[in-house]
């Protein structure tokens, strides 16, 4: 029986996978901005046929999540994505202004590595795919080991769709044999252009040592805050909605509630009619138990589970209606295992004054548990909105929405993307909701329209090119011209009056 090597055989993979997506490109660049169109809305079809399918595949080999939530992601990408890419332009002539005569040219980056995670490795494979076609870009995926079948299926079919109209070979690629070595060797590929990480952390490092420009979709996880002017019952429902969509395991999910202390009797009353279970102390111990393991990291296996499961693996039980399990706090500790992006349905539940002890405990749990990647609020008070808008460390503030549906763009105008920047945890070039605009660079046309008289004037040429005259020689050569003019005239004077007296 022989042996074959994995790592080996997924470096030779992904050297090949890069070879054929540089020669793709070559030719992705000879395509105007309507071909490109016309074959993401194939790609999108092609997966609309097989969206519940591969809901259903995801759940059931990733072992996270609900099959409807994954289907509802899927769709989402599917339909609604494609609409708005429709008005974009990418490549090609994207803007020119006659007035100032300049020109905005858009140009692909060049090869896409893209790391897809395990949470929602198909609604993010595609979406991947849909942004790289768009922008004119090929693209190859590092499946995630743990959803390695179903995300290969679906990139069976995007290649499949993409053949019949005209993409070239290589411009959708993906390994097969998935290591670490195969998708490190993607990375630091001569070809490769830029590389997307959503959400796989352990990869991150490894990707900003590359040397190529990165974005990164990192944790999340944030504080959400209910002020006193907020429609309790509504900001409840988005909470508890969002938190529980596809068991938790969206990493923009509110973990962190901040409530003002005028209502909180209120939304603790809201929080159980809505499924919410508040743990006692002991509960609370098994828990973070379950939740913990020895060496302080989140137990993988516990993610994307629902909160009745959570609370029989930890040893307690729960009315079978339950729906969020809730943590009352009162202060933050790097010791909490709630300080951790939880991707389940638990919440820690802090209550403040006023707004302005509400903002500062968001602030420190950005700072030091979310790392700013999404602030939510439930106001009507405007000023308040602006205030915790302009001062968050963060990369987005929703209001009044759920932050799950929210930040993706599916009830909010925010660009629909399934990779949501980490520049302000200090990762990544971004913190966009990541559109085909950042897999291009523009390229700037100017047109001259002054003329070089009007900058060279108070410089002197020499053999050397131009150089500026220093300023005291400049001057002394103006008065020394002005002196010799002056006695030109006078001896002119003295020459006529001389004539006239010979006369």
């Amino acid at each position: 029986m022989s042996f074959v090597d994995k790592d080996l055989l997924s470096i030779q993979e992904a050297r090949i996978l890069m070879e054929n997506a540089r020669d793709a490109r070559n030719t992705m660049l000879t395509f105007p901005q309507e071909r490109l169109d016309l074959i993401v809305d194939a790609l999108a079809a092609s997966a609309k046929e097989m969206a519940e399918e591969l809901a259903v595949m995801s759940a059931d080999e990733t072992g996270y999540g609900r099959f409807q939530d994954k289907y509802v992601k899927n769709r989402f990408v599917c339909d609604y994505l494609p609409k708005r890419l429709k008005s974009m332009s990418c490549v090609g002539f994207l803007n020119e202004d006659t007035e100032l005569k300049t020109i905005d040219v858009g140009v692909p980056v060049g090869v896409l590595v893209a790391l897809t995670p395990s949470v929602s490795p198909v609604s993010t494979a595609l979406y991947n795919v849909l942004m790289a076609v768009k922008s004119g870009n090929p693209i190859v995926i590092a499946p995630h080991e743990r959803a390695r079948k179903v995300t290969g299926r679906l990139l069976e079919r995007l290649l499949e769709a993409g053949k019949c109209y005209g993409l070239p070979d290589g411009a959708i690629g993906y390994l097969k044999t998935v290591t670490r070595a195969g998708t490190l060797e993607l990375c630091h590929h001569p070809a490769t252009a830029m590389i997307v990480n959503t959400g796989v952390p352990e990869l991150n490092r490894e990707a900003s040592r590359s040397g190529k420009p990165y974005i990164y979709g990192g944790t999340g996880n944030g504080p959400v805050f209910i002020e006193r002017t907020a429609d309790v019952g509504q900001a409840v429902q988005d909470i508890i909605a969002s938190r529980t969509f596809d068991y938790g395991i969206v990493s923009a999910a509110e973990q962190y509630m901040v409530v003002d202390s005028l209502i909180a009797a209120e939304v603790k009353s809201e929080m159980l009619r809505n499924g919410a279970y508040f743990m006692n102390e002991e509960e609370e111990k098994q828990l973070i138990d379950l939740l913990t393991l020895t060496n302080g990291k989140t137990d993988t296996e516990i993610m994307g589970r629902p909160a009745e499961e959570l609370a029989k693996r930890a040893g307690f039980t729960v009315p079978k209606t339950t729906s969020v399990l809730v943590s009352e706090q009162k202060y933050i500790s790097d010791r909490n295992p709630f300080a951790k992006e939880l991707l389940c349905p638990v919440l820690a539940y802090y209550i403040e004054d006023d707004w302005m002890h509400a903002c500062e405990k968001c602030m420190c749990l950005l700072v030091n548990e979310s790392h700013g990647h999404t602030l939510v609020i439930h106001s009507r008070d405007e000023e308040v909105i602006r205030q915790f808008a302009l001062k968050k460390p963060v990369g987005r503030v929703l209001v009044n929405t759920p932050a799950t549906l929210g930040s993706m763009g599916a009830t909010t105008n925010l660009f629909p993307a399934m990779t949501l920047g980490s520049i302000t945890a200090g990762a990544g070039i971004t913190a966009d909701n990541v559109s085909p605009m950042n897999f291009i660079y523009i390229r700037k046309v100017g047109y001259g329209v002054r003329g070089v008289e009007e900058f060279l004037g108070p410089f002197e040429k020499t053999s050397s090119g131009y150089e500026k005259a220093p300023e005291t020689i400049r001057n002394h050569a103006l008065e020394t011209n002005k002196g010799m003019e002056d006695a030109r005239d006078f001896l002119k004077q003295i020459l006529q009056a001389l004539s006239k007296e010979l006369d």
